[in-house]
């Protein structure tokens, strides 16, 4: 009976013991230690303490000097200084020159004009506003325009009167002379709607403006006109014909074209 008993604890023993070491169908996951979190925990706090070392060891450094801000001296090479060019090749020359100079040459048999405002063909900016109705309006525009001088002249041909003025301008801020164009044209084109500009040739924006209707005022004849604007340069090109007879497109585009061809 004893001996029964004792192998039967031996078999349950051994069947303890081989299901404990034995392989099972689903292995169950261990636990993460404490080791390894800690191992964790040290490599992130070494990441931190090596970017705080490496802002100290940075700032205690000298900063580094900044490259000269003076270029070497180059030094200048010898020979002949070369000529400044002239009228031809410079326009610039041309217009800071005598502005008078650019007027164009008045026809043969041509007669001076009455009561001419500028004997000397020389036009400042007060003798220019007076020449308008509202001329304070006109001195402030042409001052916040930066006019610099004009020069024009007139004279009687064949019972019309003829006119030209150059208007020149700084043109620094803006583009004044261009600007001045655009607006005569405009102011051309609203006084008379039925009148078609006509484009001078080679002058870029420049326009004839050759008015059918004459302009009537009470207690003088009527009066036939055409006017002409273009602008080159710092300088604006006006043109202005004004007769008892209507004037031909052709007269009033040779007038402009020739003056235009002299800038």
């Amino acid at each position: 009976m004893e001996d029964t008993e004792v192998s039967e604890d031996i078999e349950v023993s051994d069947r303890d013991e081989h299901a404990d070491v034995g392989e099972s169908p689903a292995r169950r996951p261990r636990r993460r230690g404490r080791t390894a979190l800690l191992i964790a925990c040290a490599a992130a706090l070494g990441v931190v303490a090596g970017t705080c070392a490496g802002y100290v060891v940075q700032a205690g450094r000298a900063p580094d000097p900044l490259p000269p801000l003076s270029q070497p001296v180059v030094p200048q090479s010898k020979g002949k200084a070369p000529e400044p060019l002239s009228a031809a090749r410079d326009r610039k020359v041309r217009t800071d020159g005598d502005l008078r100079k650019l007027l164009v040459k008045r026809p043969k048999g041509a007669t001076d004009l009455p009561n001419a405002l500028t004997p000397d063909r020389w036009q400042s900016v007060l003798e220019m506003a007076e020449m308008y109705t509202h001329s304070d309006t006109v001195f402030t525009q042409l001052v916040e325009a930066d006019f610099r001088r004009a020069a024009l002249d007139g004279w009687r041909e064949d019972g019309t009167m003829v006119s030209v003025r150059l208007r020149q301008y700084r043109d620094e801020a803006t583009v004044a002379s261009a600007e001045a164009a655009l607006y005569e044209q405009g102011w051309a084109e609203g006084r008379h709607p039925s009148t078609v500009g006509r484009a001078i040739p080679g002058s870029g924006t420049g326009q004839v403006y050759v008015h059918a209707q004459p302009e009537r005022e009470a207690g003088y004849i009527p009066l036939y006109t055409a006017e002409a604007y273009a602008s080159r340069g710092d300088i604006l090109m006006e043109v202005s014909l004004v007769g008892p007879r209507p004037i031909s497109k052709k007269r009033a585009m040779q007038v402009a074209r020739q003056q235009w061809e002299r800038l």
